[in-house]
């Protein structure tokens, strides 16, 4: 009696472990660390975006969620802190938007699953071993920020035929400088066009820059993907109007502030799929297994009312091809 009493406690014990195991799983309140280096009034649309996904996979704030959020309002010096903020607090994955963010998550933790919402190479930046086996605890999104210079190139001749000289706008230490400088300098080569690359560090250089490429008789101008530049689209944006330079940008942001065109990612959608990688791996998914994801498609995006404050006529044919015409 006592061996079968045994035997069925045992056997009890066996079929109730998993629905344990799952209702513990069930009550768990997922911690999910957010860093940014833009500041939280910025990236309302994206955030939105991204708490909407994990809502569709079943991740509600306040009841199986808490996001940490962190948000070095443009100040790159704060990152590091921020990123050893998030790991003290033992998040379950950490979502990084751009290189800096990423940079300062990785450097803080190797152990904690980190997810990048964006960034333009990340194999070159060294968060990857390639696409498709990241290895180590890092996955996410790559935006291709330095592999479309050729294609601005084309789009911004279209939109002014007549140009003779092309100012490109980078950061040295972005890991899309030499990808987006070369690959506009090749687009160049059987136009007849000179490429003038300018650099810039600083919102102060921004504004050298620009005075530069002016005074070089540039009569128009690509910016390249940049942290720096992103913070500050506004400046960028009125100095290009300011010096009667068409501009065309990687990000339809830009556009919004005042830039002429924009084409490259749609950055809501980046945020909807990096939800997807949470969840992949709060569901037990090794981060270095998951291939990184790069844009499907493109979106070509034209401001109107800055083509007049230029005097430019946009070609109906490219305002057909537009996915976005802000008037």
């Amino acid at each position: 009696m006592n061996k079968r009493r045994e035997l069925l406690i045992a056997l009890a014990s066996a079929l109730l472990a998993p629905l344990g195991s799952s209702a513990q799983q069930q009550g768990k309140v997922w911690r999910v660390g957010f860093l940014s280096l833009s500041s939280g009034s910025e990236s309302v649309q994206n955030t939105g975006a991204f708490l909407k996904a994990l809502g569709e996979l079943g991740y509600m704030e306040g009841k199986n969620l808490v996001v940490e959020w962190r948000f070095a309002e443009g100040s790159f010096e704060r990152l590091a802190s921020l990123a050893a903020d998030l790991v003290q607090l033992k998040v379950d994955v950490i979502v990084a938007v751009a290189s800096a963010a990423i940079g300062a998550a990785k450097k803080a933790t190797s152990t904690i699953p980190i997810v990048m919402a964006t960034t333009g190479d990340p194999v070159g930046s060294g968060f990857v071993k390639s696409l498709a086996r990241p290895g180590g605890n890092i996955t996410g999104l790559s935006n291709m920020g330095g592999d479309t210079g050729a294609k601005l190139l084309d789009l911004l001749l279209t939109a002014v035929p007549k140009v003779a000289r092309v100012g490109v706008l980078v950061t040295p230490t972005s890991t899309t400088y030499r990808a987006i400088s070369e690959s506009v300098q090749a687009g160049a080569q059987n136009r007849n066009l000179k490429v003038l690359i300018a650099e810039a560090q600083t919102p102060q250089e921004i504004e050298t820059a620009f005075t530069m490429m002016a005074g070089e008789s540039v009569d128009a101008v690509i910016v390249g993907a940049a942290p720096l530049f992103t913070l500050h689209r506004p400046q960028i944006a009125q100095l290009a109007m300011k010096y009667k330079m068409p501009s065309i940008f990687g990000n339809r942001a830009y556009v919004e502030a005042g830039g002429l065109m924009s084409y490259g990612y749609k950055m809501t959608e980046n945020y909807l799929r990096a939800a997807s990688y949470v969840d992949k791996i709060l569901k037990g998914a090794k981060p270095g297994d998951l291939p990184v994801e790069q844009p499907t498609t493109l979106e070509l995006t034209i401001n109107l009312n800055t083509a007049k404050v230029l005097g430019i006529t946009i070609p109906q044919s490219l305002l057909l091809r537009a996915d976005e015409v802000i008037r």
